[in-house]
């Protein structure tokens, strides 16, 4: 059996099976010298009908034992009998408790209102608007439409130690929060465990904010960097204007955690925040950046010296290919997705080479 660590990768659709195959090249072994290994499962539309979304349960249980996986960009059919979205099962059955998406400035991309700092919003991954119970009452007019949604105090608790641990190692200040005034039960109830959670890292700089005034705050940031604890659905929509304050939607990874009684990772699954763009289909123009980033984030979860210097190769690398002008068309350059994946694997190649020519570890 081999002892090496087992990364698990979900296949999915269109454009984003396309990245996902670049972003496996730039995490070989051969590229990073990290010996991993990989175990693939198809979360294609057409197989997860064709298993009644079985592969879903088998690959996040294989997720479970290993910890580790990264996830291609899949389809959601629209038909309510359908299979719907593996992201929220997946999410579920891998008992994912945060979601973090970092805007990060990209070199030599201008980024909206002057910010540059980089953003992470640590976003719930279960609960709220995405596992309500909603059903009408009623006909024409008199129609009415109800919804129920649930709210743990555990993932409350979860996401607020995520927040507060990921600042204080990152030197960001802790911004923003829930609409607990117009909410005070249901959004409460987070409110109340950021807090708490404040008093526990007196040493991290904490700026409450509604989830409004968050938005409104955002576009007048001073660039000092900034962790913002989210709602499941406010944290979908405020994750996706936050990177593209930074150029591009594809400029950053998103990972899923899961955790431990103590809230240390035992469960990364990481993925590019975009969806499959069919439109961008066998055209080689798509910017990879997302999901080879998500390949550096999971390797960045190993435990293990050379997976940890891989991932961080592979994080320059990317940043550097961009400065020296490899970009797609999405950053206004001329790149395919192929050239900018294939210079990524160059600059790592030679980055790794360097660094034990001197004796870095």
């Amino acid at each position: 059996m081999t002892s090496n660590p087992i990364i698990v990768v979900l296949k999915g659709d269109q454009t984003g099976q396309e990245l996902l195959d670049d972003a496996l090249r730039v995490i070989q072994p051969r590229v990073t010298g990290c010996p991993v290994e990989f175990e693939t499962f198809d979360l294609s539309l057409e197989n997860r009908r064709a298993t009644r979304n079985q592969v879903v349960y088998d690959a996040a249980a294989r997720i479970k034992e290993t910890g580790l996986g990264i996830k291609a960009a899949t389809i959601t059919p629209p038909g309510k009998d359908d299979v719907g979205s593996p992201n929220a099962l997946l999410r579920e059955l891998v008992d994912g408790q945060v979601i973090l998406r970092t805007g990060r400035r990209i070199p030599s991309i201008r980024p909206i209102a002057g910010v540059h700092a980089p953003i992470a919003v640590v976003r719930m991954a279960v609960d709220g608007e995405y596992s309500e119970k909603a059903w009408r009452e009623g006909e024409g007019l008199d129609e009415v439409a109800y919804s129920t949604r649930r709210l743990s105090r555990r993932t409350c608790r979860a996401v607020a130690e995520f927040t507060f641990r990921y600042a204080r190692r990152t030197s960001s200040k802790v911004f923003g929060g829930p609409k607990y005034t117009v909410s005070p039960i249901y959004e409460g109830m987070f409110k109340e465990e950021l807090d708490e959670a404040s008093k526990r890292y007196p040493d991290v700089a904490y700026d409450p904010q509604l989830i409004d005034a968050t938005y409104a705050l955002l576009l007048g940031t001073e660039g000092e960097p900034l962790v913002i604890p989210a709602l499941n659905r406010d944290g979908d929509n405020l994750s996706d204007l936050v990177m593209k304050m930074f150029g591009t939607i594809a400029g950053a990874e998103s990972v899923i955690f899961n955790f431990d009684e103590n809230f240390e990772v035992k469960v990364a699954l990481t993925e590019a925040p975009h969806g499959t763009a069919p439109s961008l289909q066998g055209k080689n123009i798509a910017n990879p950046m997302a999901m080879i980033l998500a390949g550096a984030a999971v390797l960045g979860y190993i435990k293990s010296d050379k997976a940890k210097r891989a991932s961080r190769a592979i994080y320059e690398s990317v940043m550097e290919a961009v400065q020296a002008g490899v970009k797609t068309n999405d950053l206004a350059g001329s790149a395919s997705t192929t050239d900018f994946t294939d210079e990524v694997i160059r600059r790592v190649s030679n980055k790794l080479e360097a660094w034990d020519a001197l004796g870095q570890q």
